[in-house]
């Protein structure tokens, strides 16, 4: 396990930023982005992730979220992590309308030549660094600077109108995924 996946408090809320080795533009293409998405859902229904927020970007994605199941949050990331990079390594492959299919998976298989615990392809960077949110103020901070990064990169003119985040929810609308936790700063 990497050095990186300090979760010192299982029942903490974190925010977590990784992102696809050597910053690769992935998630440009709707299919990539839904693999997130479902995985996302299906660890929100079988794993216990209590999402409070969400981005995906081209190339990261960033999430606040707690480990209310069994799993600590640690190993419900790695499982989050392994399954959506080998899903979407799987996806790129077989994608016909991939035009770059042998650039990515050559990129994937020169990261995975550089460590130590990954066989063939290497979709995920390994330095995400956890943070332990704990207090309202750096929670708001954390939501706000994820739901602002497509804004920031462009993509749209208000957080809310990227779909692929859980700005949405928080303007009091129903986004791609359920049962997100709205933190509502009391305080």
């Amino acid at each position: 396990m990497s050095r990186n996946y300090k979760f010192h408090n299982p029942k903490g809320l974190y925010f977590v930023s990784f992102a696809v080795v050597y910053w690769l533009d992935i998630f440009t293409r709707n299919e990539y982005k839904n693999i997130i998405v479902d995985s996302l859902h299906y660890c929100q229904k079988e794993k216990g992730m209590e999402l409070m927020a969400w981005c995906i970007m081209t190339n990261h994605v960033h999430l606040v979220f707690r480990s209310i199941g069994k799993r600590e949050p640690q190993l419900l990331l790695g499982d989050f992590k392994r399954f959506t990079s080998k899903t979407i390594v799987k996806a790129i492959q077989n994608n016909p309308k991939e035009s770059r299919r042998e650039f990515l998976l050559d990129k994937f298989k020169e990261a995975a030549a550089k460590s130590s615990n990954v066989n063939q392809y290497q979709f995920w960077r390994h330095d995400n660094k956890p943070i332990e949110l704990w207090s309202n103020k750096v929670i708001h901070e954390k939501i706000n600077y994820i739901h602002y990064n497509p804004v920031k990169a462009g993509l749209v003119f208000r957080p809310e109108d990227y779909i692929y985040s859980s700005a949405i929810d928080y303007a009091d609308e129903k986004g791609l995924l359920e049962n997100i936790v709205v933190f509502q700063n009391l305080g």
